[in-house]
C-alpha cells in the first residue's frame, strides 16, 4: 500500500480542526465526549502523521508506531521535573500533555485503530 500523502495531509488537517473544535466546545459537548474525544481524535492525528512520514509501511506497522508513541507520551507524564512542568504550560501540552490517566491509554487505543478501521476499510478521499 502507498499513502496519497496529499490526501492524508488533507485528513490530519481536517482531524486537527476537528480536536480543537471540541476543545473549544467542550460547554456544550456531553462529559463522556470531553473526556475522551480529544484524546482519541489526538491518536488518530498521530496515525495519520505516521502514515504520511512512512507512505509505504504496513497498515500494522503505522499502528504499532502510533500505539509506542502515544504509550509513550503519556507514560512520559509520570515525569514531573520543574523544567518539564514549565513546559507543559507552553502550547506544546496539547502534544505532551499534563498527567497520566490510564483511560488515556484507552481512547489512544481506540483513535489508532480508528484511523486503521478507516484506512483497511479504504475510507480515503479520493477525488
Amino acid at each position: 500500500m502507498k499513502r496519497n500523502r496529499l490526501y492524508y495531509s488533507l485528513f490530519l488537517f481536517l482531524t486537527m480542526g476537528l480536536g480543537l473544535l471540541v476543545r473549544k466546545s467542550s460547554f456544550a459537548l456531553p462529559a463522556l465526549v470531553n473526556t475522551y474525544a480529544g484524546d482519541l481524535l489526538w491518536a488518530l492525528l498521530v496515525f495519520i502523521g505516521f502514515g504520511i512520514l512512512f507512505p509505504h509501511y504496513r497498515t500494522k506497522t503505522i499502528m504499532l508506531i502510533s500505539i509506542l508513541f502515544c504509550y509513550g507520551i503519556e507514560l512520559s507524564q509520570l515525569y514531573q521535573a520543574d523544567w518539564i512542568r514549565e513546559l507543559r504550560q507552553t502550547p506544546l501540552a496539547l502534544v505532551l500533555g499534563h498527567g497520566f490517566l490510564w483511560s488515556d491509554l484507552l481512547a489512544y487505543t481506540l483513535g489508532v485503530a480508528l484511523g486503521s478501521i478507516l484506512e483497511k476499510n479504504h475510507i480515503q478521499v479520493n477525488f
